[in-house]
């Protein structure tokens, strides 16, 4: 059987997988029409063509890799970033089909648990309830879901005034935007941000950003023989994200998605201390 595109391949090889191991998954259950209804609902409905046409479903959003991203023309890091966490949110709620809110329901003062399911609609509605009308359409194609505000720790109000295109001389509306935005996050995630915002080597989240395809070293293909590759190490999104949730709720973004962004310093500090106590402690 000759399959031009590799994700036919791989979408093949998860379904003969599944069906060897007897292996059944919610993910199994949302099919391609429904992906295409999903990258809606997180603002990157520029991608249902290439996903469309790959018939990218729920299983292979579950096993999607970077590279698989860079087959559908996937380039820039915003949308990597934006399809991670939505993943993510995917996880935590067990791949529940509906757990994206499209609409405001009856919360006046919604939590982080209750944002980080927002879809991109979602989130466009609540700039116009915090008087920002005008500037919401500026998100559709942005990529911009409760998901990624809540867990990516780069994402900040700053970030957010830049998609929404306000100019940098309108300090009122931006300092409005950020006031609202901190109450949005919560106090949590808002330090967090600051955390990370503040730290030595921040690199900020830009939207023209690029990522680069994992490619395969010399070294390593003397080693293809004799083990097999783990495919999970390069997943878009881990798979014990379930692991850290807390009462079915969002989990703290540090604890949730730490390698989403680049660490910072101290983090790289803190993985030093602990690699060397486990060296030591083998000796």
């Amino acid at each position: 059987m000759r399959m031009r595109n590799p994700l036919h391949r791989k979408k093949l090889q998860l379904a003969l997988r599944a069906f060897s191991t007897k292996t059944v998954e919610k993910s199994s259950e949302l099919d391609y029409i429904w992906v295409a209804r999903w990258l809606d609902d997180i603002g990157l409905p520029q991608y249902k063509d290439q996903f469309h046409e790959a018939r990218v479903d729920g299983r292979m959003i579950q096993y999607l890799t970077v590279n698989d991203l860079f087959e559908s023309k996937g380039h820039q890091s915003a949308p990597h970033l934006s399809i991670k966490c939505a993943i993510h949110v995917l996880h935590v709620n067990k791949f529940n089909p509906n757990c994206l809110r499209r609409r405001p329901g009856e919360e006046r003062n919604p939590s982080p648990s209750e944002v980080v399911q927002w879809s991109n609609h979602r989130v466009m509605e609540w700039l116009r309830s915090v008087d920002l009308a005008e500037f919401a359409p500026n998100l559709r194609g942005s990529g911009v879901h409760g998901g990624l505000i809540i867990l990516e720790p780069r994402f900040s109000s700053e970030t957010l005034a830049l998609l929404l295109n306000i100019p940098p001389q309108k300090t009122l509306l931006r300092r409005h935007l950020a006031t609202a935005f901190s109450a949005l996050v919560g106090a949590q995630a808002a330090q967090e941000k600051r955390e990370y915002a503040n730290a030595t080597g921040h690199v900020p989240l830009t939207t023209t950003a690029k990522v680069k395809p994992k490619k395969l070293g010399f070294t390593q293909f003397s080693h293809l023989r004799k083990r097999k590759q783990d495919d999970s190490l390069d997943y878009i999104c881990p798979m014990d994200t379930g692991a850290v949730a807390v009462n079915g709720g969002s989990p703290p973004p540090s604890a949730a998605l730490k390698g989403l962004s680049p660490p910072r310093q101290a983090d790289q500090q803190e993985d030093e201390v602990e690699t060397g106590a486990q060296t030591g402690s083998k000796h």
